[in-house]
């Protein structure tokens, strides 16, 4: 039986917990309001999936996150390090989460190569898109 109060996925980062890949903490007040009705779960795809905090920042290169998944495109840290692995490993660790918790919502980090919705796509967001989880972007 679903739970009377919505349970919310959060990408850590938005709470203020320390799991962006810089070290800083960048809590976003519009993701906290959302999230005051229900009970939500922190998490951070790249945390997950093995990478350390702080970390050499990364981008998927020749593709979005659909094509990492594909094989098609990879992710690659700024000093050239192929990372791809971790962030696909991170994705399917949510993935989990996600599916075991009964989640309502998903709630991501706007511009991430794992969480970003809008613009290029992330590895994280496009496999929980793929399996029809409402995601929204702060």
């Amino acid at each position: 039986m679903p739970s009377p109060i919505p349970i919310y996925l959060v990408s850590a980062c938005l709470v203020g917990l320390c799991s962006r890949y810089d070290g800083q903490t960048r809590p976003n007040q519009a993701c906290r309001q959302r999230l005051q009705d229900g009970i939500w779960i922190p998490f951070c795809p790249e945390q997950m999936g093995g990478l350390p905090t702080p970390r050499t920042a990364a981008d998927i290169i020749e593709g979005d996150g659909y094509d990492v998944l594909s094989g098609k495109a990879r992710v690659i840290t700024r000093d050239g390090m192929d990372v791809s692995p971790q962030f696909i490993k991170g994705a399917e660790q949510t993935l989990m989460l996600a599916q075991s918790q009964q989640v309502t919502s998903i709630f991501l980090k706007a511009g991430s190569p794992s969480c970003g919705i809008s613009g290029r796509i992330g590895i994280t967001a496009a496999l929980l898109k793929k399996h029809g989880f409402h995601l929204t972007e702060f």
